[in-house]
This record gives structure tokens, C-alpha cells and sequence, in this order.
């Protein structure tokens, strides 16, 4: 099959035969070929072990650090403060261990069981990309009398309209592709999708995403399976992972935020966030709250962004479960330069701050006949995160002028203490070789990007996606 300069066999092997067999194809190695990958991974692991050893012989220095701090009531109040901190976060990870023990995904259902779909595609500046999204959907082992596939242009200023229609060429009716009449946001592509699709449950996927063939059952059976669930989060990976280092790094940072920290949150059915990339929802719990999630402001000003985790807030408000499903599986392009990865996580950020005000006007009220405990202690965690950024910005900048080596040497420790645990998950998850990029990945968070939290929540009000534009 043969569409524009692009095969389905030449798409396959780009993204390392993930389509072919299934989920199995996520524990494939990424080859460490690029000369560049060994030398960071190799750095990071000699700055981490060089941490170590000067915080060996700096151990009086750390002891009259000690000494300071509680030579002032400042100095006392900020150590119960700290160690407080310190042990709700150490219980919070043990109990979050727990919890991911506790997990199991839920097997697909039946064809006969499975409920009728329509997959929602917004695209933006997406190029060829989106076909290539719209034919490993078109492959999903699904009944296709079941499954309804929109696909909504949102006046893109490149060729991704050129694109849909190649993609319409080959599927035919299978797949519905309209335009907007102008760029008007991603929020407002998926209103008319979800306006316009018949299925009882509604699947969003990015238009730089692909799936496994069995990733769509997998999605949708808890459905099926529990009556309460309201929407489903999918277990997302990195397609772009062998290009460029950025990428490699954010696969083993995907794999810990969605199939442990979901798995977890999942366990206490309140799932915070179904990502953008591929997730479901029941038509019923999407119509129950569209008109406020299409009309959503925030200090004034329509909410442009962050209009999955809105969404998956606003589901949760309605006493539903959320879910996470570890089976079902995409993958999407992530950013390979520093500057759209920052500019990801500002908008992250901003959503993150945005929604867990909205949640906090509801996490302490009756909003779940069930236990209500996972949700609250999940936004009380997300919360202090956000409470304490500023003073733990302060604390770092008092620390770094007042003892440089001290600061450096202790946080590469740190990070070689607290980053083993997702080495550790990733290995035993998939492989070795890529797990060592979580060292090298917290390096670059701790040093580079630790200022987007903060700027975040003081710019949380401002709009625009930021990314996706076209390079001038």
C-alpha cells in the first residue's frame, strides 16, 4: 500500500516495527549508535559518582551546614518543615508503590461486548504525520461497523489538509476529514467531533500519534467492564526515540509517569490527567459537562490549553472513575530541542496550576458516592508541590551563593540516589541500555528546566499553545 512518497512498510520500520506484533514491540532496544548518546550517558554517571565521592570527603562541611541551620529559630522552623515534607513524600512514594502492585489492567472484552467508538483526530501544522495517524488507526482490531474515525483540520497553514485527503483516497468511508473554517484551537476541533460522533464511548488520539493494532479493545473495555468509569488514560511512549537525545531521555520520564504514576492513581480509580495522545471517554460523562468544558475560563480569559486534563477534572467532578489501561498503548513525537521542550512543559504548567484550583473546589465536597480518599490525598500531593515551588526556589538560590560545592555535590547525590528507582522500573519494565537515561534526564531537569514551574504558575493566565507553528 502506497500513498504520496510514504509505504506503510517504510512508516513501520521508521518507527521500529511497533505497529507489527503489538504492545510487545514496546520492550525493543534502542541502539546506543550515536557516538553523542554514550558520551552523555557516561557523563552524567561520572558526575553522579564524583557527587558521591565529594560528599564523602566534605562530610564536616555538611556537619557545620547542620550546625547553621539550627542556630536560628529560621533555621529550626525550615528543618521541621523540611522533615515533614520529607516523610509525607517517602510515605506518599511507598503508598504509591503499593498501589502500582495493586494494579492490573483489564483484559479485552469481547467484539460482540465492545461498545461503538468514534476517534477524534484534531490536527494542526501536522504535515504527513497525521497520515500516517489515520492508517494505524484504520489497522486497529476493532469491528469496523463499530468504529467511526473523525479527522479535523483546525486551519493549518502546511499541507496537512493535502494529507487527510490522501488518507481519505485509501480509507474511503472509514474516515470522515473536514476542515475548520479557521484556526480556532484544539479545545474547539474536538467540540465538533464530539458534537458530530455517534459512538457511545469518544477516543481522542493526537495527530502525531500511532497505535498498536489491539489498542483501541484495550482502550474502551473498562467500559464495559465498569459501569462507574467515565474515561480511560492510555499508556503513552515516545516515537520519535531514536533520533535525538532529548527524546530518549523523555521515553524512560513517559514510562514512569504513566505505568507507574497512573498505575497508582488508577488503583484509586482518579486517574488526574487522560492525555491528549490517546484517550477515551463515555459520551454521557463528555455531554454532562461539554458546555462548561467548551466555555471554560480562567481569571477572565477562555482556556486555550490544557484541555485534557480539564476535561478528565471535570469527569471526576461528575462522581465518575477514571481509569488508566497499561495495555493499550501509543506513541507520539515529543519536542528534540531544548526549546520546544521547555515550552511543553510551560504549557503543562500552566494547565497543572489552572486545574488543581478548579480541583480544589470540589475534591472536599460529596462529589463520589464512593471513597473519595484517592482523590484528595492525589491533589493534596499535587498541591504542596505547587505550594512549596517558591520557597524551595529560594532555599536552592540561598544555598548555591552560600555553599556552591555543597549545593552541587549533595544534588548530584540526590539524583543518583532518587533517579535508581526509575532506572530500576524502566529495566525491569523493558530494557537496560535506555534506562540510564534517567540519570541524564534529572540532570537536565534539576539544572535546566527547573525554573518552569515557577514561571508557570506566576504566567498561568497567559494563553497560546505555544508550540506547533511554523518555523519562519
Amino acid at each position: 500500500m502506497k500513498t504520496g512518497s510514504i509505504t506503510l512498510k517504510e512508516f513501520y520500520s521508521s518507527v521500529n516495527d511497533k505497529l507489527v506484533n503489538g504492545s510487545s514491540q514496546a520492550k525493543s532496544a534502542v541502539k546506543l549508535s550515536n557516538p553523542w548518546a554514550i558520551v552523555v550517558l557516561v557523563s552524567s554517571f561520572i558526575l553522579m559518582i564524583g557527587a558521591a565521592y565529594l560528599v564523602y570527603i566534605l562530610q564536616d562541611d555538611f556537619s557545620k551546614f547542620n550546625v547553621e541551620r539550627f542556630n536560628t529559630s529560621w533555621g529550626f522552623a525550615f528543618f521541621v518543615v523540611a522533615a515533614s515534607l520529607f516523610v509525607f513524600k517517602a510515605l506518599f512514594f511507598a503508598y504509591n508503590l503499593f498501589l502500582y502492585f495493586k494494579y492490573k489492567p483489564i483484559e479485552s472484552v469481547k467484539d460482540e461486548e465492545l461498545p461503538t467508538c468514534t476517534v477524534i483526530v484534531p490536527a494542526y501544522n501536522e504535515g504527513k504525520q497525521v497520515w500516517a495517524t489515520l492508517m494505524s488507526l484504520s489497522k486497529s482490531e476493532y469491528p469496523e461497523h463499530k468504529l467511526e474515525l473523525l479527522a479535523i483540520d483546525d486551519g493549518s497553514k502546511d499541507d496537512t489538509w493535502h494529507w487527510m485527503k490522501e488518507a481519505k483516497k485509501v480509507l474511503g468511508d472509514r474516515v470522515t476529514i473536514m476542515q475548520q473554517p479557521k484556526n480556532m484551537g484544539k479545545r474547539h476541533a474536538l467540540y465538533r467531533g464530539f458534537n458530530l460522533g455517534k459512538g457511545e464511548i469518544f477516543i481522542t488520539v493526537d495527530s502525531d500519534s500511532v497505535v498498536n493494532t489491539d489498542t483501541l479493545r484495550n482502550l474502551v473495555s473498562p467500559f464495559v467492564v465498569n459501569e462507574k468509569c467515565g474515561a480511560v488514560a492510555g499508556n503513552i511512549q515516545v516515537l520519535n526515540n531514536k533520533k535525538a537525545l532529548l527524546p530518549k531521555m523523555l521515553n524512560v520520564s513517559f514510562v514512569m509517569s504513566f505505568e507507574f504514576k497512573r498505575s497508582a492513581e488508577s488503583s484509586l480509580d482518579s486517574v488526574l490527567c487522560t492525555p491528549g495522545a490517546l484517550a477515551a471517554y463515555r459520551s454521557t460523562a463528555v455531554f454532562g459537562c461539554l458546555d462548561e468544558w467548551i466555555n471554560q475560563t480562567f481569571m477572565g480569559q477562555p482556556s486555550d490549553i490544557g484541555e485534557d486534563r480539564a476535561m478528565t477534572n471535570m469527569i471526576l467532578k461528575q462522581g465518575y472513575h477514571v481509569l488508566f489501561q497499561r495495555n493499550a498503548y501509543a506513541y507520539t513525537n515529543v519536542p528534540e530541542q531544548y526549546t520546544g521542550l521547555y515550552k511543553m512543559f510551560i504549557r503543562w504548567g500552566r494547565s497543572n496550576v489552572r486545574e488543581n484550583i478548579a480541583m480544589s473546589k470540589y475534591v472536599f465536597t460529596n462529589f463520589r458516592k464512593e471513597s473519595k480518599f484517592g482523590s484528595r490525598l492525589l491533589f493534596i500531593g499535587q498541591a504542596l508541590k505547587i505550594i512549596m515551588t517558591y520557597p524551595f526556589l529560594l532555599f536552592m538560590l540561598f544555598f548555591i551563593i552560600t555553599h556552591p560545592i555543597l549545593f552541587i555535590s549533595s544534588t548530584l547525590l540526590g539524583i543518583l540516589i532518587v533517579s535508581t528507582f526509575p532506572v530500576l522500573f524502566y529495566a525491569k519494565r523493558y530494557n537496560l541500555s535506555e534506562a540510564f537515561w534517567a540519570y541524564s534526564y534529572s540532570i537536565l531537569f534539576t539544572f535546566g528546566l527547573f525554573w518552569i514551574t515557577p514561571y508557570a504558575i506566576a504566567t498561568a493566565s497567559r494563553r497560546g499553545w505555544l508550540t506547533r507553528e511554523l518555523a519562519s
